[in-house]
């Protein structure tokens, strides 16, 4: 699905506008309801910029390629919108699709704004060419380790499933657990049933169970199954990458999408322009936005300015990342090199872990912030 989208409906590449490549995950195996909203802020950022004037008189636009959760799509979409003559690329949810295009981006000098993906490798070397909205997975899944030792979690089993980003969640995990008293128990999923993860969870002792899996399977099939085992009733099911944020989970779930930590990028309380951009976006969704609907406004906000300032230049675009001063729907954003990060980084986007309120799923509950 190659969907090009403007204030007519139709992508020009005739110079009469400026054009943004946006990768978005819109069929499966990705994550659609998150391409949903991450495409939701990035239009609704665009009809703003081309409602206040446009990029110097000219209207900016979306090229939209949708990468299915595929690296290797991903990377080709990365070659077409080169081609089109885009003048910079944007969004991108999952980790493993963005690290490709943005090696393919690096390679071929297109400036990239990374929306969501948060893999600290999001590149091999550092590039002046990418920069990323969305915290290094180090950083957030730190905050939700804290927030596992101070709720008094030390046995935490981890239901991990094989690719890079979980594999990097789950390093950081036990690094950062291990000096400070905790253990984590890893389960064999390729090996386990859902009915047997819990057996394992018993025999363990576990107090937390962490889903580092896929949505909405295995995730849905492991939360049944642990809610169903009385053995069970007192364990923590957890999902620091997000799963619980979507209404898709509520739908699939019901009153056990409850009481499942996540980790969420915004605020406590969102700021005037937070809240106006909160408001369209619901319009736009006819439901409730989630964070990645925030992170692709932000994304097109911050574009603009950097198009505004200096034309749609690739090579003057990537330096100009570390001069980005724009005010986002959750805070002032700028750029710098943060430490192990290959990428110019927004260090950092408010981080809070919260849940879905047992007695209202549709209200999420402020647990820990940063």
């Amino acid at each position: 699905m190659n969907t090009p989208t403007s204030p007519s409906g139709v992508a020009r590449s005739d110079g009469s506008s400026v054009q943004i490549g946006a990768l978005v995950p819109l069929t499966r195996p990705g994550w659609v309801e998150a391409g949903q909203h991450l495409l939701a802020g990035l239009e609704l950022a665009v009809r703003e910029v081309n409602d206040a004037g446009g990029i110097d008189g000219k209207p900016l636009e979306l090229v939209v390629r949708d990468t299915a959760a595929d690296p290797q799509r991903a990377a080709a979409a990365v070659d077409e919108l080169a081609r089109l003559g885009v003048a910079a690329l944007a969004g991108e949810y999952h980790s493993v699709v963005a690290r490709a295009a943005a090696a393919r981006a690096d390679a071929l000098g297109v400036p990239f704004l990374c929306s969501s993906a948060v893999l600290d490798a999001l590149t091999e070397q550092p590039t002046e060419w990418i920069a990323r909205l969305a915290p290094a997975q180090s950083h957030g899944w730190q905050i939700y380790a804290d927030f596992l030792l101070s709720a008094g979690h030390s046995r935490i089993a981890i239901a991990a499933e094989s690719s890079v980003y979980w594999a990097s969640g789950a390093q950081i995990l036990r690094d950062y657990l291990a000096p400070r008293g905790g253990t984590v128990i890893e389960l064999d999923m390729p090996a386990l049933a859902p009915t047997a993860v819990c057996d394992e969870l018993v025999d363990n002792r576990a107090t937390a169970l962490l889903l580092l899996v896929g949505h909405p399977e295995p995730a849905v099939s492991i939360v049944k199954s642990v809610r169903r085992d009385q053995r069970l009733a007192e364990i923590m099911i957890g999902a620091p990458a997000g799963q619980p944020e979507f209404a898709e989970w509520a739908r699939l779930l019901g009153d056990d999408s409850a009481a499942i930590p996540f980790l969420r990028y915004l605020p406590q309380r969102l700021s005037p322009l937070g809240a106006r951009v909160e408001t369209a976006l619901r319009e736009r969704l006819a439901e409730a936005p989630s964070f990645v609907a925030f992170e692709g406004y932000d994304t097109v906000t911050v574009l603009a300015d950097v198009l505004r300032s200096h034309g749609a230049d690739r090579a003057r675009t990537a330096e100009f990342w570390p001069r980005v001063a724009v005010e986002g729907t959750r805070g002032p954003i700028r750029f710098s090199r943060a430490p192990g990060i290959s990428v110019w980084q927004w260090a950092w986007t408010p981080i809070q872990v919260v849940d879905r309120d047992p007695a209202e799923p549709n209200r999420f509950r402020i647990l820990h912030a940063s």
